[in-house]
């Protein structure tokens, strides 16, 4: 009886650090964009003071400058969005992360400038626009890599939001393993399962759980909620299934296919899913590809 009363235990209180887990990445999603909404606006209010200097001119409104901002903040937003910046697996400190947040600065000054078009007329200063574009764009860049980071710290906390299944024991799992380790990815590898068995009892300090007999316990026993399929293509069906039924993110490496030259990419031709290898070509053929 007791014993059967320290098992309830036990699993009243992972299930609840798991619901407390759960809960942290919405939050932080919800405050990572109300931050960028803020910083954009905040950073047209520093414009005006640079612009105007450190008074409240009679001539130009400070309040109808913020109103303009906040009327231009969600074109802004929308634009982050549609480019996926905030995804879980975005690189916040990359090249491409910082052209598109530029691009979101971009429209957000145009926007501004309708706004305030459309309520005056006449604009104080086209300088304006300048500065208040290259404020926001440095701001939101360097809060970006820094809210990043910290996501990242936050998710990993355990237990971790995001728990990976890796199947397959082979040297691309141990890599992966250790680049998901060294980069601290929201994603945390828990376990790992192999098809045929394997003498090897941990994996970069994650368990081995054994083969894929157990897929159902473990998948149930520790809250996965991605699973990384490195190995065993034949078992593709199966998992991808199994990821289905449970409601998991299912994850190919494209070595489990041959491909292991990294210059692979998921494209669409005419709106079906390709995986795409182009020839080497020059490097600036990258954009009209």
């Amino acid at each position: 009886m007791k014993q059967r009363i320290r098992a309830f235990g036990l699993l009243h209180c992972f299930s609840v650090s798991l619901y407390y887990g759960a809960v942290r990445y919405p939050l932080l999603i919800a405050t990572w964009l109300i931050s960028d909404l803020l910083l954009f606006v905040g950073a047209f209010a520093l414009a005006y003071f640079v612009r105007v200097g450190w008074i409240l001119s009679s001539d130009y409104s400070l309040t109808e400058h913020v109103i303009a901002a906040a009327i231009a903040a969600p074109v802004f937003l929308s634009s982050l969005l549609t480019t996926r910046t905030f995804a879980l697996t975005r690189n916040q400190a990359g090249i491409r992360n910082g052209v598109y947040i530029a691009y979101a600065c971009l429209l957000g000054t145009a926007a501004f400038a309708l706004a305030y078009y459309f309520m005056h007329r006449d604009l104080f200063s086209r300088l304006l626009l300048i500065e208040g574009f290259l404020l926001a764009c440095l701001a939101i860049w360097m809060w970006h890599q820094g809210f990043g980071q910290l996501s990242r710290l936050v998710l990993r906390r355990n237990p971790p939001v995001f728990r990976a299944l890796i199947v397959g024991v082979t040297r691309e799992s141990h890599r992966l393993i250790e680049t998901l380790k060294r980069r601290h990815s929201p994603i945390v590898p828990v376990a790992v399962l192999d098809a045929r068995g394997t003498s090897e009892t941990s994996i970069e300090g994650v368990p081995v759980k054994g083969r894929l007999n157990k897929l159902e316990d473990v998948i149930t026993q520790e809250g996965i909620t991605h699973l990384i399929q490195c190995a065993d293509i034949e078992q593709s069906l199966n998992l991808l299934s199994t990821c289905r039924n449970h409601g998991i993110t299912y994850l190919l490496l494209p070595s489990v296919l041959g491909m292991v030259e990294r210059d692979e990419r998921i494209e669409t031709l005419e709106g079906q899913p390709v995986t795409m290898v182009n020839p080497r070509e020059r490097s600036w053929m990258w954009f009209f590809r």
